[in-house]
């Protein structure tokens, strides 16, 4: 039996290096990272943000930064398909653990947000943010937009999220076209994927709606991603509900007829020439969830995201 560790998100030295944990077995982290709150040295952070305030339909997403590092244990640090190396054997990567959050005083969680995003940014730091309902991405985008200017945005999601916002809603449904309209993102740059319901406005951004993926490969969608935001500073945000309710159940606002996790993983890992400098994964609701699928999808996603940085910087 090779050498086995555990509790290894606590008793690691370093960022970098695999764990040996039965995937059964010890301290949840997300995929073994070392829990800090040092960033010093770290090339990418892994944090949750427990919010679900924002819904318009069914709550729960607060949950989902749990259910993602649970699932995450599945990977077993062998060479991460479809990577074919160690993420972590160059790559240092640290678990931050979850924002802290007032639940009696939403107004107050936006400004939260930002400002510890910033701060986890400002030392280098690749950010993979665990949600949380959408309304998350709203100041993940801001404090990204500070660091490197009007981004483009890819959007994997069932909806447009542009409804009127007067500025200062705490909705998951408008926080797009705020995002459009006050230049935080670059519209005329950025796209939305696997689009299912429809929106008074687009605000300018190019939409790929579900049927039209349906009829396209992977690499069709990806490239569609490459020509629209070109070589700009790129945020990904990955709403769980932009894959069918078959292969994620777990999510607030389900929309029928979306695709495969298979599909958008493949889309992912054709990516790894955009320039993206931020993700997240958003929306993952455990208590609707059925033996953890939504989880394990949505610990892929953010899997795919470090092993595309980690391809980076080999």
């Amino acid at each position: 039996m090779p050498p086995k560790s555990i509790d290894y998100a606590f008793t690691a030295r370093h960022a970098v290096g695999a764990a040996q944990d039965p995937t059964y077995a010890g301290a949840l982290s997300f995929m073994r990272r070392k829990y800090s709150k040092d960033v010093r040295g770290a090339d990418a952070v892994v944090w949750g943000v427990p919010f679900d305030a924002a819904v318009s339909n069914r709550p729960g997403a607060r949950f989902g930064p749990q259910a993602i590092r649970r699932a995450s244990a599945i990977f077993d640090n062998d060479p991460q398909y479809p990577f074919h190396l160690d993420l972590f054997d160059k790559l240092a990567v640290i678990d931050y653990g979850d924002c802290l959050l007032d639940y009696g005083n939403h107004q107050e969680t936006p400004a939260t947000i930002e400002r510890e995003a910033a701060g986890i940014i400002a030392e280098g730091a690749f950010l993979v943010t665990l949600g949380g309902d959408h309304f998350v991405t709203w100041p993940l985008l801001k404090a990204h937009e500070a660091r490197h200017g009007p981004l483009a945005l890819v959007q994997f999601d069932a909806h447009q999220d542009t409804w009127p916002d007067d500025g200062k809603r705490i909705d998951h449904g408008s926080f797009v076209g705020r995002a459009a309209r006050d230049g935080t993102i670059d519209a005329a740059h950025s796209i939305q994927i696997g689009i299912r319901t429809h929106a008074p406005e687009d605000c300018g951004i190019q939409m790929l709606q579900g049927h039209e993926i349906e009829e396209m490969r992977a690499g069709e969608i990806a490239e569609a991603i490459r020509q629209r935001v070109g070589e700009r500073p790129t945020y990904v945000t990955f709403d769980i509900d932009c894959l069918d309710p078959a292969f994620a159940p777990g999510t607030g606002t389900p929309v029928a007829g979306g695709p495969s996790t298979a599909k958008m993983l493949s889309v992912l890992r054709q990516l790894g020439g955009v320039n993206v400098v931020g993700a997240d994964i958003v929306e993952v609701s455990p208590a609707y969830d059925h033996a953890d699928i939504t989880a394990i999808a949505g610990a892929s996603v953010a899997m795919h995201y470090l092993g595309l940085l980690a391809e980076k910087r080999r």
